[in-house]
């Protein structure tokens, strides 16, 4: 039967589908999709395929649960279709070099259980987006109300002159405002991911900092907190979208902010090899349990007893330096703090001059 060829074959056709994925152009792999995604989504076939042939077929309910588990894991609608699809034609091109004895009816079922899964899976995933996505506005709302309302309140103190703008009130509403700003700029980015919309141009890396450090130095400045920046020469330039690497940035000093200790410092450095550029920002956190590592960059998550801000700041920090064919990582330094790096790929002075050539 169907379901034991694949069950026998398993090994195999994961090898194969994993060569292709790697050599697809559209969507581009991920590490995840090829390490945990091929078994995942073969394992789920086969048992939509065993399913299918009990006497109780639940094609539907298994894709639902399939849609659910693979929404769960990060994959996007994309990847589930050319996946599935993938290894069904996988499957067809193995059965015909082993010379297999498969009916016509259990290729027809093969094709079936594909559709049926793909739009199972689809369905279930479009409804948990919808509502992720109304859970995050309701939370969105939240935030910018309460930062509207703190301003305000704020605001209505210092009209009545009894206290000076430089004051603890004034700081509140500095604050307030810069969360505004803050929620602003990475809904801004998060839409702008969401929808593939890139403007990469040449960006010089030491006037990118030099524009970041100022806002950093006031945010840093609200908090008591002490702020250094390394920088680097001005030949080194990176290819990247400005402001989607300005809101990675951003994102990463508001949260090493947000964490570091009272009194203490965090720290912006930048370093550059001949084809790579590093960005480091370094907090005193404290440091985190080795177990809550790997799902800082998830959306919604917080490590923190502050619940301020949607959870999603690192998350599009990822995803903003992936945009940029760059990675972004953290080292966690127990009992003192965290070093986040986003790495992006130095533009070459051939590429550069290319670049100049083409705007003359």
């Amino acid at each position: 039967m169907l379901h034991e060829f694949v069950t026998a074959n398993r090994e195999e056709i994961i090898a194969r589908c994993r060569a292709k994925i790697a050599m697809r152009p559209v969507p581009c792999p991920t590490d995840l999709e090829l390490q945990y995604g091929v078994p995942l989504f073969l394992d789920q076939l086969a048992d939509t395929l065993r399913l299918a042939l009990g006497p109780n077929s639940a094609i539907s309910d298994s894709g639902a649960k399939h849609g659910s588990e693979l929404l769960g894991r990060g994959f996007t609608i994309a990847q589930v279709v050319h996946d599935y699809g993938g290894i069904c034609q996988t499957i067809t091109e193995l059965a015909d070099e082993k010379s297999a004895v498969l009916t016509l009816r259990e290729f027809k079922l093969l094709n079936l259980c594909l559709d049926d899964a793909i739009a199972g899976a689809v369905t279930e995933y479009g409804r948990l987006r919808e509502h992720e996505g109304t859970e995050r506005l309701g939370r969105l709302s939240h935030e910018l109300r309460n930062l509207l309302n703190t301003s305000l309140l704020a605001f209505d103190v210092l009209k009545t002159g009894s206290v000076g703008v430089g004051g603890s009130t004034g700081a509140v509403l500095a604050r307030s405002l810069g969360g505004l700003r803050n929620l602003l700029d990475r809904e801004l980015a998060e839409v702008r991911l969401g929808a593939g919309i890139l403007h990469r141009e040449t960006v010089v890396v030491a006037d990118f900092i030099e524009d970041v450090e100022v806002a950093a130095t006031l945010d840093a400045n609200v908090r008591g907190l002490q702020f250094s920046v390394t920088s680097i020469t001005r030949d080194v330039t990176v290819y990247a979208d400005r402001q989607i690497l300005t809101s990675v940035l951003a994102n990463l000093l508001q949260n090493a902010f947000k964490f570091t200790r009272s009194g203490t410092r965090v720290s912006l450095r930048v370093q550059a090899t001949n084809d790579r550029v590093r960005i480091d920002v370094e907090d005193k956190c404290g440091g985190l349990p080795v177990e809550q590592i790997d799902k800082l960059f998830h959306p919604f998550e917080q490590k923190s007893a502050d619940r301020t801000g949607l959870g999603l700041g690192l998350d599009i920090c990822q995803r903003g330096a992936r945009a940029n064919d760059g990675e972004i990582h953290v080292v966690n330094q127990s009992g003192s703090g965290c070093i986040f790096t986003v790495e992006l790929p130095r533009q070459s002075a051939m590429a550069l001059h290319s670049v100049s050539d083409r705007r003359v």
